[in-house]
C-alpha cells in the first residue's frame, strides 16, 4: 500500500508555518492551503490560474510531476516552441541555444486544445497496441524458449545417436580387421609349422648320419666305406638341393604381418574438425502484430530538419592496408553493428572487405570472379552483391564468410538495393523487384537507372548520362525527376530517415542532397572538404552515419579510401 503523503502550503512554508495544502497551482507550481487558495483566487495576477487538488496532483505520473512550465536554465516561463529541436523555450533560450532555429512557434498555439485533440486518442491507442504487441511478443519469446529447449534436447539425442552409430560401425570394422589378422596369422603360422617339421626331420637325419659317420670310418670295410660315402653324398646333396629350392622358391623369405589403416579412416582425424555445426537459423516473424504508427504521426509537432540544416561532420577515415592500396571502391555499406563493408572490384575480380567501427581493416569476407559495381545490406547478416554480366545477385553471410544463395535475374545487374523484404535490381534498360520471401520477380520496364535506392516503398535512381535523379513508385510509375548544375556524372545514391536523397556527383567531386519532393538541392561536401573522385555512398538511417568513397593523395601516391560522417 502506498504511504500517505502530506503536502504543505508553499506560501505558508516560506513564512515559517507548516499548513496542510489542499490545492496545487498549475501555473505558479506551488501548493496552497485553504486560506492561501482564497487569496490566490482573488489576486488579479492569479485568479485565472488553473488549480487541482493535491490528491489529483499525486495521481499524475512521477515524470509529469517533474515537468515544469519554467525553463530550468533561465528560470523564465516557457513561451515558445522550437519545431526543429521539439522542445519548449523561454525568450532567453532563443539567443542562447536556438539562434539558427527558424521554426519557432508560440507555445500556446501548440498546447491549444491538446487534451481534446485527436492525437491524445491516437497516443492512447498506440500505447495500448504497443503494450498488447509487447505482451504477444513476450508470449511468443517464451514459446520460442520452450521450443529451443525441445530443439536442444532433440539435437543432443541426434548427436548421441550419431555417436552410437559411429561407435557401432567402428566396433564392427575393428572386429572384422581383428578377425582378418587372426586368420592370416594362423595361416602363416600353419605354413611355417609344416615347413619347420620338414626341416626338423631332415636335421635329425643329418644328425644321425653324422653320428654314424665315425663308426663307418672305424669298422666298415673298404667296399662298405665306398658305398656308404656314396649314400651320404646322395642324402646331403638332396638336403642341400631342398634348402636351395626353399630359398629360391621364397619359402624362407621374411614374412611380416603389417597393418595399413584405411586412408578414409585416417582422414577422419585429419579432415573432420567438428562433430557438426550448431546453427541459429532465422526466418521472418509470423506473429501478427497490431500496426502502430511510426514516422507519420508519432509526434505532436513534426520536427523534420530543413535541407539547410544538413551539415555533415567528419568522424573518421577508413585505414586501407598497405597491400590493398590499389583497391577500386564501387560500393560502401554501413552494417547495423556499425562496421563498414566496401566492394573492391577490378580486373574481373571483386572482394567484399570488412572494416571495424573505428575504420580499421578486419578481413576479406568473400571473393568473386566477375565484375560487380554495387552491393547493399539486406537483413540479419546478409549482404547482396550485384554480379553484372553473370545476371545474378549473390547473397553473402558476412559472419560465415560465404555465399549461401544466388538469385538469377533476366537482365544485367548493375545496382542493387533492399528494404529487407525485397531487392531492387537495376540496369539502364529496365529493373526487377525480387520478393525475398517467395523469390517472385516483377519486371519494371519504366525504372531505368544505373544506381538505385529504396525508401518507404519508393524507388530512387540515378541516370548517369543525363545527370538525372529520379523517383518512382514501387510499381515503376515516375513521381519526379531532378536535374541541377551541381549534379554531373551521377554515381551512388542513398536516403536518410527523413527522405532526403543523397547522390554522388563524380565529375565535380561533390556530394549533393536533394529534398524529398525533388525540388531543391544543396551541396554538402565538395573538393574543399577533401572529396575527390567519389563513387560510393551509404547512410545508416538509425544512427545518421554516412560513408563516402574518395581518392586521397599521400606520399606514396593516390589511393581510394572512404570518409565517415555524422549527419
Amino acid at each position: 500500500m502506498a504511504s500517505l503523503v502530506t503536502d504543505y502550503c508553499t506560501l505558508c512554508n516560506d513564512d515559517g508555518t507548516s499548513t496542510e495544502a489542499v490545492k496545487w497551482c498549475i501555473e505558479c507550481e506551488v501548493f496552497l492551503c485553504t486560506d492561501c487558495e482564497k487569496h490566490h483566487k482573488k489576486s488579479r495576477s492569479s485568479k485565472a490560474h488553473n488549480t487541482m487538488s493535491t490528491k489529483d496532483y499525486h495521481n499524475l505520473p512521477k515524470f509529469m510531476q517533474e515537468i515544469s512550465s519554467q525553463c530550468r536554465d533561465h528560470k523564465k516561463k516557457y513561451e515558445l516552441y522550437c519545431s526543429f529541436h521539439a522542445c519548449p523555450c523561454c525568450v532567453t533560450c532563443i539567443t542562447d541555444k536556438h539562434k539558427k532555429c527558424q521554426e519557432m512557434k508560440p507555445l500556446l498555439d501548440i498546447l491549444k486544445k491538446v487534451k481534446s485533440s485527436a492525437s491524445v486518442q491516437l497516443f492512447e491507442k498506440d500505447l495500448r497496441e504497443v503494450k498488447e504487441n509487447l505482451e504477444e511478443i513476450i508470449k511468443h519469446l517464451n514459446r520460442r524458449i520452450n521450443t529451443s529447449t525441445i530443439q536442444k534436447t532433440k539435437a543432443a539425442e541426434q548427436i548421441r545417436s550419431m555417436r552410437k552409430s559411429i561407435d557401432d560401425f567402428l566396433d564392427k570394422l575393428e572386429q572384422e580387421i581383428l578377425d582378418d589378422l587372426d586368420s592370416k596369422q594362423s595361416k602363416l603360422k600353419s605354413q611355417m609349422n609344416t615347413l619347420l617339421q620338414q626341416l626338423k626331420t631332415q636335421a635329425n637325419q643329418m644328425s644321425q648320419l653324422e653320428s654314424e659317420f665315425s663308426k663307418m670310418t672305424q669298422y666298415a670295410t673298404e667296399l662298405q666305406m665306398y658305398v656308404g660315402l656314396r649314400e651320404i653324398e646322395k642324402t646331403t646333396s638332396e638336403a642341400a638341393k631342398h634348402l636351395e629350392d626353399l630359398k629360391s622358391g621364397g619359402q624362407l623369405d621374411e614374412v611380416n604381418l603389417e597393418l595399413t589403416i584405411s586412408s578414409e579412416l585416417q582422414s577422419i582425424l585429419k579432415d573432420v574438425k567438428s562433430f557438426g555445426d550448431i546453427n541459429i537459423n532465422t526466418s521472418p516473424l509470423t506473429l501478427q502484430l497490431k500496426a502502430v504508427r511510426k514516422d507519420q504521426a508519432q509526434y505532436l509537432v513534426h520536427s523534420t530538419p530543413t535541407i539547410e540544416q544538413i551539415n555533415p561532420s567528419l568522424l573518421r577515415q577508413l585505414t586501407i592496408p598497405q597491400d590493398r592500396k590499389n583497391i577500386s571502391i564501387y560500393a560502401c555499406t554501413i552494417l547495423p553493428d556499425g562496421k563498414y563493408l566496401i566492394l573492391d572490384s577490378k580486373f574481373g575480380i571483386c572482394n567484399l572487405l570488412l572494416f571495424s567501427n573505428d575504420g580499421m581493416f578486419m578481413r576479406e569476407v568473400v571473393k568473386f570472379t566477375g565484375a560487380s559495381y554495387d552491393s547493399c545490406f539486406v537483413r540479419n547478416n546478409t549482404v547482396a552483391v550485384a554480379l553484372n554480366s553473370e545476371k545474378q545477385i549473390a547473397l553473402v553471410d558476412v559472419e560465415k564468410n560465404k555465399i549461401f544463395k544466388s538469385i538469377n535475374i533476366s537482365h544485367l545487374c548493375f545496382s542493387v538495393a533492399s528494404d529487407g523484404q525485397m531487392l531492387v535490381v537495376s540496369r539502364t534498360e529496365k529493373s526487377t523487384i525480387v520478393n525475398l520471401n517467395d523469390e517472385s520477380h516483377t519486371i519494371l520496364e519504366g525504372v531505368k537507372a544505373y544506381y538505385v535506392a529504396s525508401f518507404k516503398g519508393n524507388i530512387y535512381g540515378t541516370i548517369i548520362m543525363e545527370n538525372k535523379v529520379c523517383c518512382y513508385t514501387s510499381s515503376g510509375e515516375p513521381l519526379w525527376t531532378f536535374m541541377h548544375d551541381d549534379i554531373i556524372s551521377l554515381r551512388g545514391i542513398t536516403l536518410d530517415k527523413n527522405g532526403f536523397v543523397y547522390v554522388v556527383s563524380r565529375s565535380n567531386n561533390r556530394v549533393v542532397v536533394v529534398s524529398p519532393d525533388g525540388k531543391i538541392c544543396k551541396t554538402i561536401l565538395s573538393e574543399a572538404d577533401g572529396i575527390k573522385d567519389p563513387y560510393a555512398i551509404d547512410i545508416d538511417r538509425e544512427s545518421g552515419i554516412m560513408i563516402v568513397s574518395s581518392r586521397i593523395r599521400v606520399d606514396d601516391g593516390n589511393y581510394k579510401t572512404a570518409f565517415v560522417y555524422k549527419l
